[in-house]
């Protein structure tokens, strides 16, 4: 089973560094940049591990922290910060944290620490999800298939990831910014149209005969896949 990594780090080599190397060891990683994006992904609750910079731009790192805690969210965390006095390690775990590591630290030690807490909350966790719903629409992880009603529907790769991501984030505004990070692992905005197209491709699948559309596109921001409002 390919493990979730969530890193919310701002600086943008340290996190560069630090995905490029869980994904050569095989973690699947989303990013975000500040803290507000982090938590907003971090609430989806598909992670096995989230790697927590302190000092972000938009809400601080125990602020994020706090958030999810207070929501149930119980995904470990790991803190990473240049903040290394006993007292702001203390404040780091008493606030929620699972494991504190101080900057600079070696990616070695990093992904031993990532490993540690993956299993611990792999053996108490409840069965991952592998069917995604939306009214009609279902979606199996395992077998890639999909289906709206009696009709399936043959998805190319990206559209079923681009699917898939939506359908994790159902009756949420899903941003240009996430798509390109968590689709198609941009970090970057590549000034062309290539999320519309896609979201153009998909919706003509998923909707094209249906009484009730689910795909929606919410002006200048992004789209949303659910029940119309």
């Amino acid at each position: 089973m390919t493990h979730k990594i969530l890193l919310i780090e701002d600086d943008v080599a340290t996190a560069e560094f630090v995905a490029k190397g869980l994904d050569e060891e095989g973690f699947t990683v989303d990013r975000a940049h500040n803290g507000r994006d982090g938590l907003f992904l971090a609430t989806d609750g598909s992670y096995h591990c989230i790697v927590l910079d302190r000092m972000l731009p938009g809400l601080d790192g125990m602020a994020v922290l706090a958030a999810l805690r207070g929501a149930g969210v119980e995904t470990p965390v790991i803190i990473l910060s240049a903040l290394g006095s006993p007292e702001d390690r203390i404040k780091g775990l008493t606030g929620g944290a699972d494991d504190y590591l101080v900057k600079p630290f070696t990616f070695a030690e990093l992904l031993a620490r990532i490993r540690l807490l993956v299993r611990r909350g792999t053996a108490a966790a409840p069965p991952q999800q592998t069917v995604l719903r939306c009214e009609d629409l279902e979606v199996d992880l395992l077998a890639r298939r999909v289906r709206r009603g009696a009709r399936t529907i043959d998805l190319q790769p990206r559209e079923f990831r681009l699917l898939e991501f939506l359908l994790q984030h159902i009756d949420q505004v899903v941003t240009r910014t996430m798509l390109l990070e968590g689709v198609w692992e941009y970090h970057f905005d590549p000034g062309t149209n290539v999320i519309d197209v896609h979201v153009s491709r998909l919706r003509k699948k998923v909707d094209e005969g249906a009484d009730k559309p689910l795909l929606h596109t919410v002006r200048g921001i992004g789209y949303r896949i659910g029940a119309q409002p």
